[in-house]
């Protein structure tokens, strides 16, 4: 299996795992949105919380160069940590959401 089909097959798992949770509150439906041919992967929230309506992205990561750039990470315990238990090495993972001279500061990926 190339390395590519490896990735998406192990981001598609977490981030499937995720829209499996029930929301804590409110009526708040989870939506997966895999994009196989760019390589980009969501996990949307969408619905209501009492009267207040709510739309989010909760998780966005895409491959980018052979390596997993996290854009958005909404999860409490952190998707880098899941990669890494799946086999990624942090060389391949960036933080995205941090700045260049932050990543720089951090055991993965710079870019």
């Amino acid at each position: 299996m190339d390395t590519i089909n490896k990735y998406q097959q192990i981001i598609e798992k977490i981030i499937n795992d995720y829209a499996g949770l029930k929301y804590a509150h409110g009526q708040v439906e989870r939506h997966t949105v895999f994009d196989r041919e760019k390589n980009r992967y969501l996990l949307m929230i969408v619905g209501k919380e009492g009267n207040k309506m709510v739309h989010g992205c909760l998780i966005h990561l895409e491959i980018i160069d052979d390596k997993i750039w996290i854009h958005r990470d909404g999860t409490e315990d952190g998707i880098a940590g899941e990669l890494l238990a799946e086999g990624i090495s942090k060389e391949k993972i960036v933080l995205g959401f941090y700045s260049p001279e932050k990543r720089k500061s951090t055991e993965f990926a710079i870019c």
